[in-house]
């Protein structure tokens, strides 16, 4: 299942992908050259196809576990000063994507979006310390049951261009359920309230919508 955030652009691949085909078949003899040029349309077909997957994930729906909003691997575990909406400290736990990672975003805890916001921004690399608050980004904040108010924020990367976001405030949502997409690379990072017991390390894969993140 592809998600629909790639429907034009996956059309425009398989019609370029097609058109190359169809052009390198009608005037290149079957040499080196032909297979070289059917074989990289091929796999720039296949990278595109992958990036705009969608896999159903089944989320465990418990009030005592925020889940991991996206694939991908750990890669800030911290206490730090939120100073958009807490403006207090929060354990930050960051997830970097690759560009081979679903790029799906997930609500981490269920609950009633109070804040949600687009901010647009420079590309800086996911990992740049400066990426939360320079980059374009968006931030949401779900008031769950055990946790209280939880953000998630998208951040673009280098690569990435365009930020999705769904959460509209007063929404009822789900964990697990579709927050959002980033397209090409990006990082989202989590804040919780101090005190919280982190269930993952440092460099740990995640995956979205199942990963346990924490625990109440």
């Amino acid at each position: 299942m592809f998600h629909k955030e790639g429907s034009k652009i996956i059309t425009i691949a398989l019609g370029l992908f097609t058109i190359g085909l169809l052009t390198a078949s009608r005037f290149l003899e079957k040499g080196w050259l032909f297979y070289l040029i059917i074989t990289t349309l091929i796999v720039l077909l296949i990278l595109i196809l992958q990036f705009f997957r969608n896999p159903s994930r089944i989320a465990p729906n418990d009030e005592g576990v925020i889940v991991s909003p996206v694939d991908g691997k750990v890669v800030v575990i911290e206490e730090v000063f939120e100073k958009e909406y807490f403006k207090d400290k929060r354990l930050q736990v960051s997830v970097f994507m690759s560009p081979l990672n679903v790029h799906v975003t997930r609500y981490p805890g269920a609950g009633e979006v109070t804040f949600s916001k687009y901010h647009p921004g420079k590309y800086l690399v996911a990992w740049h310390p400066k990426a939360s608050e320079e980059n374009e980004r968006t931030t949401v904040v779900v008031k769950t049951e055990k946790f209280g108010e939880v953000m998630h924020r998208q951040i673009a990367g280098a690569l990435a261009k365009r930020i999705v976001n769904y959460a509209e405030e007063g929404d009822a949502v789900e964990q697990g359920g579709e927050s959002g997409f980033i397209k090409f690379g990006s990082r989202v990072d989590i804040y919780l309230p101090v005190g919280t017991k982190i269930a993952v390390g440092l460099n740990q894969k995640v995956k979205g919508a199942s990963s346990i993140i924490a625990t109440a």
